[in-house]
């Protein structure tokens, strides 16, 4: 592992390989396994129980809830949120074996993976399934599954997921403004005018 070991909180319990790069000030709760190749930011938390995938990519001040499976090739840039027992999948068509019956090997299949943007958030329990990316700010709600991309500052929901309103970097759904098109956030103020079905952020 490298990083200095004062500086990372890993727990006993804890599997981490000594080939993944771990950012100062991050902790590995219990039972978490951390592969070879990860590279991950300052200030991560990867809960109890969690799987973060060979070669992962992570940024700083992430957040892997408890039970949450990250496979490989899935890339987080900063401050993503992951929520308890979220699964981000890495096999578009998934079998053990081929199809002449012999077992599958990891030469038989390319994984893909999910790219998660800047300040995501995404919902306990819920699937995102590879090749998606997740924009920057967006809310996936419990329980979702996620097979499109979704675009920054989006609230999915459902099974598939589907954009049923737009969240501010507060993560508190935005409130219609004085036109059609413009959207604010009730807690910071900011507004952003949505067009074809991507939301801008004004400038301040």
């Amino acid at each position: 592992m490298t990083s200095s070991p004062a500086r990372v909180r890993i727990v006993d319990s804890a599997d981490v390989s000594t080939d993944a790069e771990i950012g100062d000030g991050s902790s590995i709760w219990h039972l978490a396994q951390v592969r070879e190749g990860v590279r991950m930011g300052e200030n991560c938390i990867v809960g109890r129980g969690a799987y973060i995938g060979t070669g992962v990519e992570m940024g700083d001040n992430c957040k892997v809830q408890n039970y949450a499976l990250v496979y490989e090739p899935a890339r987080l840039a900063d401050g993503v949120f992951i929520g308890p027992a979220v699964v981000l999948t890495n096999d578009t068509y998934p079998r053990a074996i081929n199809a002449d019956g012999s077992l599958k090997s990891a030469h038989d299949w390319e994984p893909v993976g999910v790219t998660i943007g800047r300040g995501a958030a995404i919902g306990a329990r819920s699937t995102c399934v590879a090749p998606v990316t997740i924009g920057a700010w967006a809310t996936v709600a419990a329980g979702a599954v996620v097979v499109k991309d979704v675009p920054d500052y989006a609230l999915m929901a459902g099974v598939p997921a589907r954009r049923i309103g737009w969240v501010g970097e507060s993560g508190v759904p935005l409130k219609a403004g004085d036109d059609d098109a413009v959207w604010v956030c009730p807690v910071t103020g900011d507004r952003f005018v949505e067009s074809n079905g991507i939301l801008t952020k004004e400038a301040a």
